[in-house]
């Protein structure tokens, strides 16, 4: 079906200020749950500008993966666990990979011990991995909120991945060898 009618695009359920997450429960939009989902979105789109600019190879992998931290932070397993046990589980594997792709990248080119003003110090393609660090940083602080807030530390592992996340691309902020724009 192709989306092709804005009755396909809004729903008009929302027009009150309310959403439901992925188990179906309604929240207000300003709810912990929608800026956790939100600030992860915001980050993913900033890392699809850095990949137009750097053809990064593996950005389109690390999107994805926020997408699957952002159907585990949507469902509420103690509703629907059935549904939260088919989403695919962030592991220790997707924490590794960051820190081995970090480390390639150290190896390539170690990183000056001297400030670097974000953005202005680097080439254009590098700065969108300056602004995507940053949003990394703060959907990694909303996530603790959000874990926080509802106790799930089923999303332990998730939150190591944006520590890990916001690690490699403040390192690819630097290193990453772009191309002449």
């Amino acid at each position: 079906m192709k989306l092709d009618k804005v009755e396909y695009i809004s729903t008009k359920k929302g027009d009150k200020g309310q959403s439901k997450n992925y188990s179906s429960e309604a929240f207000d939009k300003d709810d912990v749950l929608f800026e956790t989902l939100g600030t992860n979105d915001e980050l993913s789109a900033f890392l699809g500008l850095a990949y137009h600019y750097t053809q990064c190879e593996n950005i389109k992998m690390i999107q994805r993966t926020l997408q699957d931290i952002n159907s585990l932070i949507a469902t509420n397993r103690s509703v629907h666990e059935e549904r939260y046990e088919s989403l695919r589980q962030i592991t220790a594997d997707d924490v590794a990979f960051l820190e081995k792709e970090t480390q390639k990248y150290l190896d390539l080119k170690p990183l000056e011990p001297r400030f670097v003003l974000p953005g202005s110090d680097t080439t254009k393609p590098n700065a969108y991995f300056d602004v995507a660090r940053v949003v990394a940083r703060r959907a990694e602080r909303q996530l603790v909120r959000f874990i926080k807030a509802n106790l799930r530390l089923d999303l332990d592992i998730a939150l190591m991945y944006m520590n890990r996340l916001s690690d490699l691309l403040f390192v690819l902020a630097r290193n990453h060898p772009s191309p002449k724009i």
